[in-house]
């Protein structure tokens, strides 16, 4: 798996479980969503995502 696979990954994963919290416990859980949102439109200017930074550190390749 690469960087950028597991990126998709872990933020598709978050948004989901932001979601079900939110629904199932509080709305509140809907700001963790707007968090992991705005980082990637950060990202995509800035060109650096501190999860990419973790994923690299953890042993993960760059794309292919």
């Amino acid at each position: 798996m690469t960087i950028n696979e597991a990126l998709r990954l872990v933020a598709g994963t978050m948004i989901l479980l932001s979601l079900f919290l939110a629904v199932n416990y509080s709305q509140h859980w809907l700001w963790f969503t707007v968090f992991i949102a705005v980082n990637l439109i950060q990202s995509s200017f800035t060109k650096w995502c501190l999860m990419m930074v973790i994923l690299k550190k953890i042993g993960l390749k760059g794309s292919a």
